[in-house]
């Protein structure tokens, strides 16, 4: 066999949100690159249907509400004894409110931050322990560059990305005896099936305003996953801490 420096063979690798656009290609791609894949999303049908995408055998997955941030105790106890310990995990589950901020409510910002930020948290904190979790491993919080600019209509999505960020860092530093390493993932616009349907929606003026400040246009679902890819594997073993911002160049203008 070549020597590949990025393979995830032998691996057991947990994804959130598997079951549509980021989360789904970052399963189907740590499938191809050898990975047991363990899934959770609160769609079952669409779990089921990324499912039959992965390669190879032995995956598994969870039909759970990662808002229910009490339930995720229970989840990491029975993912890890039918599964065995986790070598690596990508938090890709989020939602996105825009609204302008005179119109959020504070139940609008509770809704994206349980979503998004404590039910990673959460995850992490439950399977990261010793008897949960195999040395030398890595996880993967996939941010936003909404995280680091700002954007109109976006402040609790944005704030809770920027939380993933700050806290990634945290988590590096508390798990690097364990040679665990924490990074994040921030992606500028993946043309996903649910943002395709919204770029269709678009008029060609606001279209154009979109795309334009992208200097390598707009990403793809595999752009990040093979980020993530790297960052799972053995390749990246230095690299902790660090927000990976992966945007087609939108922010060095």
């Amino acid at each position: 066999m070549p020597y590949n420096p990025f393979s995830l063979q032998s691996k057991t690798i947990l994804v959130t949100g598997a079951s549509s656009g980021i989360g789904r290609q970052c399963a189907i791609d740590c499938s191809k690159m050898g990975a047991r894949v363990i899934m959770i999303a609160r769609n079952e049908e669409r779990l089921k249907e990324t499912l039959h995408e992965l390669e190879g055998n032995g995956h598994n997955y969870y039909s759970f509400d990662l808002t229910n941030v009490d339930g995720i105790k229970v989840l990491s106890e029975q993912i890890v004894i039918e599964n065995g310990k986790i070598d690596g995990i990508i938090h890709a589950a989020g939602i996105e409110i825009t609204k302008p901020i005179k119109l959020l409510t504070a139940k609008d910002y509770e809704d994206v931050f349980k979503n998004n930020a404590s039910s990673c948290f959460e995850l992490v904190g439950r399977l990261t322990s010793v008897k949960n979790f195999n040395k030398s491993g890595s996880i993967i919080l996939i941010s936003s560059i909404t995280g680091v600019i700002g954007r109109n209509g976006v402040a609790a999505y944005s704030a809770s990305k920027g939380a993933l960020i700050s806290a990634a860092r945290v988590f590096a530093l508390e798990l690097a005896k364990r040679e665990i390493r924490v990074n994040c993932i921030s992606p500028g616009t993946i043309l996903t099936p649910l943002m395709e349907n919204y770029l269709a929606t678009l008029t060609e003026e606001q279209y154009r305003l979109r795309i334009d400040g992208f200097p390598l246009g707009l990403g793809k679902a595999t752009d990040i996953s093979s980020a993530a890819i790297f960052l799972l594997s053995d390749a990246s073993r230095w690299i902790t801490g660090q927000n990976i911002i992966v945007d087609g160049g939108f922010t060095i203008k």
